[in-house]
């Protein structure tokens, strides 16, 4: 009998648990943004260091890159960092925002559902194929692109120094 009660008691808190968990990654805000919508991430009037990351889950360089920018963020709370995702829009509930709290993402994410990416791929940088990861690195004074993986916190610490 006491085994019995065990194994119920058990279930129910596994029961709870799973539908916390559940509800915790639809807890997540990720707006989804088109272009337009976007832009104001993209410049700023500040002084400050600020990082614009396009990825997406389905990118292998991009999810080994994500650890990198996480650990930078914790390092420097200060420093705004922004993930845009290009995943799909209809997967954000059931894929995207599942995929960011197992893999422990607390900075900003965005997704951004904007069709005509040869029109704002050219409007962010002229020169970027639009291959992922892509970053922009910049405050009001200075802007760098990126079109690789940083492969370490060294690397994109590099980065940002040529900012300041």
């Amino acid at each position: 009998m006491y085994k019995n009660i065990l194994i119920a008691v058990s279930v129910l808190f596994l029961g709870f648990t799973t539908q916390s968990n559940s509800q915790n990654s639809k807890n997540i805000n990720i707006p989804v943004l088109n272009f337009e919508t976007l832009k104001p991430y993209l410049y700023t009037d500040s002084e400050e260091i600020h990082i614009v990351n396009f990825w997406a889950m389905w990118c292998a360089p991009c999810v080994k890159e994500l650890p990198i920018l996480e650990a930078y963020q914790k390092k420097h709370p200060n420093l705004k960092i922004t993930l845009v995702s290009l995943d799909f829009s209809d997967d954000l509930e059931t894929k995207v925002k599942p995929f960011l709290k197992r893999k422990g993402i607390i900075s900003n994410v965005v997704l951004l559902d904007d069709p005509d990416a040869n029109s704002w791929i050219d409007k962010i940088d002229p020169n970027w194929s639009g291959s992922i990861p892509f970053t922009i690195i910049f405050n009001n004074k200075k802007r760098t692109f990126h079109e690789r993986m940083f492969k370490s916190i060294e690397d994109l610490e590099n980065e940002i120094k040529k900012i300041n």
